[in-house]
């Protein structure tokens, strides 16, 4: 077992945290296909509480390193970026428009994975492992993702029409890779 205490070993007890949100991320995605949203997200937080963890376990015990910066992040574009526009896209769009606002909304979904997805190698590319800065540049993928779950809610709950919900996640998309800061919790 000492493998889980190792910061070079792939399968370090961070990294296995990483792989739970990984698996969580992936069950959601499956759940979403089954129209099971309330089991979708239930799993999406799972895999935050995960991610939550497994930086404070790589930092409490010296496990950070490379390979877990960049699984971390394939972890955080998967949970917090794919599955939360795959869930409004199949929960709110596909149910609510059509046409020429379905295509706006499919637009806006590419543009917000790519958003996501930009963020995150940016990131990586300007971190080094175990560093952990004040402030983030730019609203964080799981903020985020907390972001698009309360847009999922206020369509779910019938307070917002589903070109709202196209609005908010390109406002949404859009600070990930502002210059807004956000304190590092």
């Amino acid at each position: 077992m000492k493998f889980l205490w190792t910061p070079s070993s792939h399968f370090n007890l961070a990294n296995l945290f990483t792989f739970v949100n990984i698996t969580a991320g992936l069950l959601a995605t499956y759940f979403i296909t089954q129209n099971n949203f309330f089991l979708a997200v239930i799993l999406a937080w799972i895999g935050g509480a995960f991610d939550i963890f497994d930086g404070k376990i790589a930092r409490k015990y010296n496990l950070s390193n490379e390979f877990g910066v960049q699984l971390d992040s394939f972890a955080d574009f998967l949970s917090f970026v794919l599955v939360p526009v795959f869930l409004i896209f199949q929960a709110v769009y596909s149910t609510s428009l059509s046409g020429i606002e379905i295509i706006v909304a499919a637009i806006v979904s590419i543009y917000y994975v790519i958003s996501g997805l930009r963020r995150l190698i940016h990131f990586n590319i300007h971190t080094d492992a175990g560093e952990v800065d004040k402030y983030f540049t730019g609203v964080p993928t799981p903020l985020g993702a907390i972001l698009l779950w309360l847009v999922y809610l206020s369509h779910a709950y019938a307070i917002s029409h589903a070109l709202v919900v196209v609005t908010l996640m390109a406002v949404i998309g859009w600070s990930l890779n502002s210059t807004i800061k956000v304190r590092h919790p």
